[in-house]
């Protein structure tokens, strides 16, 4: 993975992880989706960055995160980031 990509962990079951992957794609956003469903390993990863259970976690290029963000949260970094 590029260090410099976004990271999102998350579950396909749950509808804040489709609602925030989709919206990165609908913005040709380039990103890591981490399934903590199928990686255990993931699953801490996620709590250690977080210091929560939720999900999606999107950790972002400058290191910082954002828990269960809404769309606007998001776009928000990313025009922060210059990435869009």
């Amino acid at each position: 993975m590029n260090e410099a990509a976004i990271r999102v962990y998350g579950a396909d079951w749950c509808r804040d992880c489709r609602r925030t992957k989709k919206q990165l794609t609908d913005l040709a956003v380039p990103f890591e989706y981490i399934d903590v469903e199928h990686d255990p390993a993931a699953t801490e990863r996620a709590r250690e960055i977080s210091g929560r259970t939720n999900i999606p976690v999107v950790v972002y290029p400058d290191g910082t995160h954002h828990v269960e963000p809404d769309n606007a949260q998001v776009e928000a970094k990313l025009r922060e980031l210059s990435v869009i």
